[in-house]
């Protein structure tokens, strides 16, 4: 399939989403949502992807936001059309059943921190900078961004950013624990394959248990969460990967899973 506003690769058994519009610093107009979304399809039924980086096209930003441009007369109806697309896009990253990491290249603000927060690890170039200033608009964060935020670093941090939209360093989001990594720019890529090659090496059935395990104990309480692990974890008894597992830590040699 070929795409106009985004990049997809695959080698290896990583997938790469690359936003494409470095001009406009890959701001999310309505054509990258429903392309980035045909690629969340594409990858989720490609069973020789095992892990998803997404990313951006150049080195300022990984995506500054949605394109404001298109918002100038966009009506009531357009703007829930707008960001109905892109709740819908995000949670299917958040529940696609392999590991997603986000290689945040520069600007991640607006839809773009808000794409950065669906992910499931985020590695930050030492230049990135986050944030939700949707207010400065006079609107606020419409694609998960008052949620995601508040359960990534609590509500009154969250409130304070999505209150000012101010802008923060990559050292300072790290420090709220919206980052996993902070490395130098030029070794943001490397960094983010060699994490993805330690994931492709792991079995992927067990890799979607645990997202599931996660993502779905996460808002409900901790007897039910630990009831949905249990069942998870059993599950994994009943794979071919679990018996190659403990052959091969049994015969202290490194494991050769299938996904199976």
């Amino acid at each position: 399939m070929g795409f106009e506003t985004i990049e997809l690769q695959t080698e290896g058994g990583i997938a790469t989403i690359t936003l494409n519009r470095p001009k406009a610093l890959n701001a999310l107009n309505l054509a990258m949502v429903r392309e980035l979304g045909q690629a969340v399809h594409q990858v989720r039924d490609d069973p020789t992807v095992r892990v998803v980086v997404i990313t951006g096209a150049g080195d300022k930003a990984f995506a500054a936001g949605a394109d404001i441009t298109e918002f100038k007369g966009m009506s009531p109806v357009d703007a829930w059309i707008f960001t109905q697309q892109m709740q819908r896009v995000y949670l299917e990253i958040e529940r696609l059943p392999k590991p997603v990491v986000a290689a945040v290249n520069g600007y991640a603000l607006g839809g773009g921190c808000e794409l950065m927060m669906a992910c499931d690890i985020v590695y930050a170039s030492d230049r990135a900078k986050v944030g939700q200033p949707e207010i400065n608009l006079g609107i606020i964060a419409g694609a998960g961004g008052t949620q995601r935020l508040s359960r990534l670093i609590g509500k009154q941090r969250a409130k304070e950013l999505l209150m000012t939209g101010d802008m923060i360093g990559a050292q300072e989001a790290w420090n709220l624990g919206l980052l996993n990594k902070v490395v130098p720019a030029d070794q943001l890529m490397p960094e983010v394959k060699r994490l993805a090659e330690k994931l492709v090496a792991k079995g992927a059935v067990a890799l979607r248990a645990v997202k599931a395990a996660v993502e779905e104990g996460y808002d409900i309480d901790l007897e039910r969460g630990i009831g949905n692990e249990g069942k998870l974890f059993a599950l994994c008894f009943a794979t071919e990967d679990k018996i190659e597992g403990v052959n091969a830590f049994l015969e202290k040699r490194p494991p050769n899973f299938k996904g199976r």
